[in-house]
């Protein structure tokens, strides 16, 4: 199935969930630093509350704005990003979606998404059944608890994206926003050090930062002629992170390890 979007873009839909893979007491992330331990009647539930796994390729949409979903999804491998559109297909990027992160829970306090989901990779996202939060919220507090975190984790970041468009310099957002990614993305396994690609366009950038191509396309030139980045093929490689922290005045994501639903 594909739906059109005012992007000009045909979204392809990823493919129906397919069968249990990765039972959640033995996720690959649980291992990983950048998460806390569950309790294991909380992992019993979760693996209740979980119905499968999702296989969406790059490109492809998860959730579209303005549809309904009965789900919700937890990223277990690859990139996303989260957007809105608008009448003329303009495009502003929210944040980006790593391993993880929580899906769709918007739709489960308005109904209707607010916004849509493009995955920037072939990705793997467990699916979890929407109707039962609410026992999720009365039986599990903990666990209420750990999604009530992730949304305010989410409204931290888009704090600090409305700092970027609203007062940091064009290399201030462009730096922060390389960094930000970075880090968030070495925390949840994706790799580390010049290893890691981010898997982005100038395009991307662009509609995250509020910029102009042109205008984008500049300051990404500029900090890889200060030896900050380097753009290749696939994306986005840091060289030099610590100076980029500087250019951006941001001082990291800190040392707390992290809820996973």
């Amino acid at each position: 199935m594909t739906i059109t979007s005012t992007h000009t873009k045909q979204y392809v839909l990823p493919a129906t969930v397919q069968g249990r893979l990765y039972p959640c007491e033995s996720c690959p992330l649980r291992s990983l630093p950048a998460f806390r331990e569950a309790e294991p009647d909380e992992l019993e539930f979760l693996n209740r509350f979980k119905k499968g796994e999702l296989l969406a390729q790059k490109g492809s949409a998860v959730l579209v704005e303005g549809s309904r979903t009965p789900h919700l999804y937890t990223l277990l491998s690859g990139w996303g990003f989260r957007f809105k559109l608008l009448e003329d297909g303009r495009r502003q990027i929210l944040n980006y979606l790593m391993p993880g992160d929580l899906i769709g829970l918007q739709g489960s306090i308005e109904g209707e998404m607010q916004h849509s989901i493009e995955m920037l990779s072939d990705s793997i996202l467990c699916v979890f059944d929407r109707s039962r939060l609410l026992e999720l919220y009365r039986k599990h507090p903990g666990l209420g608890y750990d999604i009530t975190w992730l949304a305010s984790r989410e409204e931290r970041m888009l704090d600090e994206n409305l700092l970027s468009v609203g007062r940091r310099s064009a290399m201030e957002r462009a730096a922060y926003l390389i960094a930000f990614i970075h880090e968030r993305a070495r925390c949840t396994g994706l790799g580390s050090g010049r290893r890691l690609i981010i898997p982005v366009t100038q395009q991307h950038v662009a509609d995250t930062l509020g910029l102009s191509l042109v205008h984008t396309n500049k300051t990404l030139r500029k900090l890889s002629r200060l030896g900050m980045i380097e753009w290749q093929e696939g994306g986005c490689r840091v060289i030099n992170l610590k100076e980029l922290m500087v250019i951006a005045g941001w001082e990291g994501l800190g040392t707390g390890r992290r809820p996973l639903v």
